[in-house]
């Protein structure tokens, strides 16, 4: 089946009174299980952004390791889950379920065709 990258952008998240993060990570963590049971799920989580723990690094072509992202670089990813499903019409239902448990828009992308994945 195709997989699809369902994310939303550092600060997507901002906008969220901190006295309600409990409900948000509660109702975020509720559609991972739905996903989970569902049998959809492969990989989900959300990126460090701390300003004492940020480990962005870029590898250049010729294997140079810099800090990152590129300081031109003005959307970076926040978080995100990986499904696995049968249509993009259901990618999309799932991307609803995460957007309103998560309060904030989220961005759905395909994945390449794997021949060593898919069928």
């Amino acid at each position: 089946m195709p997989r699809y990258l369902i994310s939303f952008e550092k600060g997507a998240m901002a906008h969220i009174p901190e006295e309600d993060f409990a409900d948000v990570g509660k109702a975020s963590h509720a559609v991972v299980q739905e996903a989970k049971d569902a049998g959809v799920f492969i990989f989900g989580g959300g990126l460090r952004y701390d300003d004492d723990d940020v480990e962005h690094a870029v590898v250049e072509t010729d294997g140079t390791i810099t800090d990152g992202p590129f300081p031109e670089s003005k959307e970076l990813i926040g978080g995100g889950m990986i499904v696995d499903v049968p249509t993009r019409e259901a990618a999309l239902e799932w991307a609803a379920k995460i957007a309103v448990a998560c309060r904030c828009a989220q961005d759905v992308r395909k994945f390449m065709f794997d021949p060593e994945q898919d069928d």
